[in-house]
């Protein structure tokens, strides 16, 4: 299955509206443009970027949906754009800039050589100049194999249908779509696939996450530290401390699914 197809795929299990649809090619030209700072992302937005597609606009006028604007944020559109990279390219930081080019929110539905990335990303205005929109952050997940799907996988995909959302405003609608992103993302490493609308719940799944990545990184390099460590002492004192991270990490885990370490 090609790339167009994976993207195909996943802007299908969307279920939007025929009149939501823009289907246009989106020239690098104007990505590199208006979202590479420097000289090295443009060069990467060049090299890596095979073909970048808007897929649509979801709107009041086109999903039924109402804007939202509150004195953090404002949101009147929101779009889904498909990009294929090519092989070797940086995707992480190609996924990022063009977050960051779109003045509206975005659904990037990405595919490379390792399968597809759907990723999203909240934004709100910038402090200090009124025009301007920065993210808060992107959350990226990812699909081995859209043809292919894991029965977690599946439910994901199916969750992220339109209809599924909040339809009070694009705000809550979007913001339903990072919910289940987080929980694809929990279930790569708690096994269940499970949505909830519970904030509560929402918040606990989140900080459980952010520990956890925390932890991995930082077990990671306690890891490398005890390969290179020449003396027995220093092997016992970092196993003592990798041993307790993995801990922490477990209970994590069981946080991201709800349970109370």
């Amino acid at each position: 299955m090609n790339a167009a197809a994976c993207i195909n795929a996943v802007v299908d299990a969307l279920g939007l509206p025929a009149n939501a649809r823009v289907d246009i090619r989106v020239p690098k030209k104007m990505l590199i443009e208006q979202g590479a700072p420097t000289s090295t992302d443009k060069r990467a937005i060049q090299e890596g970027i095979d073909e970048l597609l808007w897929f649509a606009a979801c709107k009041p006028g086109t999903v039924g949906v109402p804007t939202f604007a509150d004195d953090v944020r404002e949101y009147v559109e929101i779009a889904v754009i498909g990009c294929a990279f090519r092989a070797a390219a940086k995707t992480s930081r190609l996924i990022e800039l063009i977050h960051r080019a779109v003045p509206y929110p975005v659904m990037l539905i990405g595919a490379d050589d390792q399968g597809i990335n759907v990723s999203v990303a909240h934004k709100r205005r910038a402090q200090n100049e009124a025009a301007k929109v920065v993210i808060e952050r992107d959350i990226t997940t990812h699909l081995t194999d859209p043809v292919k799907l894991t029965p977690d996988e599946k439910d994901f995909l199916d969750s992220m249908a339109l209809s599924k959302q909040s339809q009070r405003h694009l705000y809550a609608l979007y913001d339903g779509w990072v919910a289940r992103i987080e929980a694809m993302n929990a279930a790569h490493l708690i096994g269940s696939f499970s949505v909830t609308t519970d904030e509560n719940q929402l918040t606990r799944r989140r900080a459980a996450m952010d520990d956890y990545e925390r932890l991995a990184k930082e077990n990671s390099l306690l890891r490398s530290q005890a390969a290179k460590a020449k003396q027995i002492s220093q092997r016992v004192d970092l196993n003592q401390k990798i041993k307790a991270i993995e801990r922490a990490m477990e209970q994590a885990k069981q946080a991201m699914g709800g349970k109370q370490p």
